[in-house]
């Protein structure tokens, strides 16, 4: 099929089915939140609350709202049978996402400025059609002033690779 067309037949995934697998993963990341912050303490301490304080009770409500969209979900499993979307569209969205996941890691590897600095040149130019004249000086001028802003000005360090350390930094 040319990549091009439409393909507007429905993706086999139900608007239940979408609801159950996003209420699980706001669920699982509440877990987390909620099991980090009872590590490094959730109680009150002489000075004020303990630094997992406040993200343990935002973990609670994650988690509690996930197992309210959950039960309402299984409990409307009829209602919520329409097709979730067609393939077109779940490739619209995987052309987004597939890119993000592999930023995400890229900024373990190489640092998050290089990283943003290519995942915003394939964005400008491949959604965008934006050609390398116009990708070229915002794929570098962003991370550019974004490292002046927070490593400069507000002195918050953000994940650097080997080109900082190559630099300095």
């Amino acid at each position: 099929m040319d990549p091009n067309q439409q393909d507007d037949r429905p993706s086999r995934l139900t608007v239940a089915m979408a609801d159950l697998g996003v209420a699980a993963v706001v669920a699982a990341l509440g877990l987390i939140v909620i099991l980090d912050s009872r590590r490094i303490g959730t109680g009150w301490a002489d000075d004020g609350p303990q630094a997992g304080y406040f993200p343990f009770y935002i973990g609670v409500l994650m988690t509690g709202a996930a197992v309210v969209v959950f039960f309402h979900t299984l409990r409307g499993w009829v209602e919520h049978r329409a097709w979730f979307a067609t393939v077109n569209q779940l490739r619209h969205v995987y052309s987004v996402l597939l890119p993000t996941c592999i930023y995400v890691g890229a900024i373990y590897l190489v640092g998050i400025y290089l990283a943003s600095a290519v995942f915003i040149a394939w964005f400008m130019m491949r959604h965008g059609k934006f050609g390398w004249l116009v990708a070229l000086p915002v794929s570098v001028g962003v991370p550019l002033f974004l490292f002046m802003l927070f490593e400069k000005w507000f002195l918050v360090p953000l994940p650097k690779g080997p080109l900082e350390r190559l630099l300095g930094y």
